[in-house]
C-alpha cells in the first residue's frame, strides 16, 4: 500500500503523466528495431516528464536535508537531463550536438523561460507593480557576462590568428585554462548564494510559506524515486544523442533546430512551468531564481565541466561555439542584463524576451551543417590529451 501510494503521488501526481507510456515505447522500439526516428521520437517524448519529476522528488528531498543542501541539490539536478545529454554526446564525439544542446539550453532559460514568465506575471499583474531584488539578478548578469567573454576568448583568437593545427592547439588551451577558472568562480557564486549572502536569495515573504511546507513522500523514497528516473533519464539521452542524426534526416530539420530549439524545451519543462507558476503569484524572485540560476549553471558549471571530462577523455571539446552560435548567446545575455536592470517588470519586457527567442529559432530553423561537422571530437593525441 505505501508503494502504491507514492506510486500514484510520483507518477500519476503531474499533468505530464500522460507522456509516461512513452518511456516502455521506446525501449520497444530499441528492442524491436523500429527504426531511429521512432526512437527518437518516443525518448524524446519520455524525457519531459522525467525532468518534471526529478525537480519534484529534490524538492521533496530538499524538506529533509535544509536550505543549504537542498539548494544545492536542487541545482545539481535542475539541469540533470541536459548534463547526461551532454556527456552522452561527449562520449559519443558529436561535439556539434554537445554545443548546440548546452547553448540552446541557456537561450531557452534566459529567453523562453524568462520570456514567458513575464508576460504572463504582467498580465497576470496589472494593477500591481512587480519588483525584484536587483542583486541576485546583478550577479547572475556577471557570471553570464563572463561565460561569455571565456566562449568569445577562443573565437576571437582563432580568427585574429587564422586558421591552423597551431591555432586549435592553442585554443584547446585556452578553453582548458578557461573552464578551469569558470568553476571557480562558479564554486564562489555557490559560496555566495548559499552562505554569506543567501538573504538575497530567499525572499523574505516567502519565509512563512516554505516553513509550512512538508514532503509529502518520505526521505529515502524520493531518494530512490530520484535514483531510478536518473537512470531512465540516461537510458533515454542515450537513444536521443545516437539517434538524433537519423531523426534530421527523416524529418528535414536541421540538427542545429533540434539540439539549440526542441531538446531545451523538454530539458527544462520543470524550470520552466515552475517559473511562470511563481510570475502568476507575482514572486518574481523566485522566477528569477528558476530562470538565470539554471543559465548560470549550464553556462559557468556544465560547460566548462564537459570540457575537462573531455580533456580527461581525450575528446577535443574547447569553447569556440564558433560565430553565429556565439553571437546569439551574446546578444541574449545582453538582452536579458538591460531587461533586468531597474529591478520592476511588466509584460512588455517578457514580450521582447520571447520574441528574441523566435527570431533566434528560426535562424537555426535554415541553420545546417554538413553531416560530417557533426562528429569532430576524435582522440586528440599531444600535450594536451594527456
Amino acid at each position: 500500500m505505501h508503494f502504491l501510494a507514492n506510486l500514484q503521488l510520483v507518477i500519476l501526481g503531474t499533468k505530464l503523466a500522460v507522456l509516461f507510456p512513452a518511456i516502455p515505447l521506446a525501449i520497444a522500439a530499441d528492442f524491436y528495431k523500429f527504426g531511429r526516428p521512432w526512437l527518437f521520437a518516443f525518448s524524446f517524448v519520455g524525457l519531459a516528464p522525467l525532468a518534471e519529476r526529478v525537480s519534484f522528488l529534490t524538492e521533496q528531498i530538499a524538506c529533509f536535508t535544509g536550505p543549504t543542501v537542498g539548494g544545492l541539490l536542487n541545482a545539481t539536478c535542475g539541469n540533470a537531463t541536459e548534463l547526461i545529454i551532454a556527456l552522452f554526446a561527449l562520449y559519443q564525439n558529436k561535439i556539434h550536438v554537445l554545443k548546440y544542446s548546452l547553448l540552446g539550453s541557456i537561450l531557452s532559460n534566459l529567453l523562453l523561460v524568462l520570456g514567458t514568465s513575464l508576460i504572463c506575471g504582467g498580465l497576470a499583474n496589472l494593477k500591481k507593480e512587480q519588483r525584484y531584488d536587483r542583486e541576485q539578478a546583478d550577479v547572475n548578469s556577471l557570471l553570464l557576462l563572463m561565460g561569455l567573454l571565456c566562449h568569445m576568448l577562443p573565437l576571437m583568437f582563432r580568427y585574429a590568428t587564422g586558421e591552423g593545427p597551431d591555432t586549435f592547439y592553442h585554443t584547446l588551451e585556452l578553453s582548458r585554462a578557461s573552464s578551469i577558472i569558470m568553476l571557480i568562480a562558479y564554486a564562489a557564486y555557490i559560496f555566495f548564494q548559499l552562505k554569506t549572502h543567501r538573504q538575497s536569495f530567499e525572499p523574505q515573504e516567502e519565509g512563512n510559506e516554505e516553513e509550512e511546507e512538508k514532503a509529502v513522500i518520505g526521505f529515502w523514497s524520493a531518494f530512490s524515486w530520484l535514483v531510478g528516473m536518473t537512470m531512465i533519464i540516461t537510458l533515454l539521452s542515450e537513444y536521443v544523442v545516437g539517434t538524433i542524426e537519423a531523426a534530421s534526416d527523416s524529418s528535414g530539420v536541421s540538427v542545429s533546430f533540434i539540439s539549440i530549439i526542441l531538446l531545451p524545451i523538454v530539458g527544462n519543462a520543470a524550470e520552466h512551468a515552475g517559473s511562470i507558476i511563481f510570475a502568476f503569484k507575482n514572486k518574481l524572485d523566485i522566477s528569477l531564481g528558476v530562470a538565470l540560476g539554471s543559465a548560470t549553471q549550464i553556462s559557468m558549471f556544465v560547460i566548462p565541466l564537459s570540457v575537462l571530462v573531455g580533456w580527461i577523455m581525450h575528446v577535443r571539446m574547447d569553447l569556440d561555439f564558433s560565430l553565429l552560435e556565439t553571437g546569439s548567446l551574446g546578444f541574449a545575455i545582453i538582452i536579458t542584463a538591460f531587461t533586468l536592470q531597474d529591478g520592476t517588470s511588466h509584460y512588455m519586457k517578457g514580450v521582447v524576451l520571447f520574441l528574441c527567442y523566435i527570431v533566434i529559432a528560426a535562424c537555426f530553423w535554415v541553420h545546417k551543417i554538413p553531416q560530417n561537422q557533426i562528429t569532430v571530437g576524435k582522440p586528440f593525441t599531444g600535450v594536451f590529451a594527456s
